[in-house]
């Protein structure tokens, strides 16, 4: 019976996680069809850091050592690709994320390699604690992605003379 159980909190598990993924993408996807300002660019982050919160549960629990490598492993390896493929354009007096042909495949990319990686990972942790080192992970790639997007954005505004749109 407890085999049953887990088996199929594993299947939900992967496909809550690919149902997201693929939100994610459609969202990115949409996202360059209305302009940005600073607060859409830094809010992520800050909104995703709240789950952090799951770390109070104890079976979530990790070593620290495992942490760094998962945040390290997310800011080095997975934001270069999305850094790389996200620029902004000025048009009509209003900053756009440029679309990017190659962001989609990267981004299906990191999907399937976060996917194979889970798999693997969950044979020697709870799904707990393998959930909880994925989000690791993944805040690791969305902070440094996040930070170089603003980074961009605020360049862009200084260079072009932009007035940014109100953060309201």
């Amino acid at each position: 019976m407890i085999t049953f159980f887990t088996l199929h909190l594993h299947t939900i598990a992967s496909i809550v996680f690919i149902f997201m993924a693929l939100s994610m993408i459609f969202i990115r996807i949409k996202a360059a069809d209305k302009p940005t300002n600073a607060k859409k660019i830094l809010i992520p982050p800050l909104g995703m850091s709240t789950g952090f919160l799951m770390f109070f549960y104890q079976p979530t629990h990790i070593p620290w050592t495992w942490a760094g490598i998962a945040f390290l492993c997310g800011a080095v390896l997975f934001s270069i690709p999305l850094i790389k493929t996200s620029k902004f354009e000025h048009r009509s007096g209003q900053i756009y994320l440029k679309r990017s042909p190659a962001l989609v495949f990267i981004l299906f990319g990191l999907l399937a390699v976060r996917l194979a990686l889970h798999s693997y990972i969950e044979h020697f942790l709870s799904i707990p604690q393998t959930g909880g080192l994925f989000f690791i992970l993944a805040f690791g790639m969305l902070v440094p992605w996040r930070i170089a997007m603003y980074l961009q954005y605020q360049k862009l505004i200084k260079d072009e003379k932009i007035e940014p749109l109100p953060t309201t």
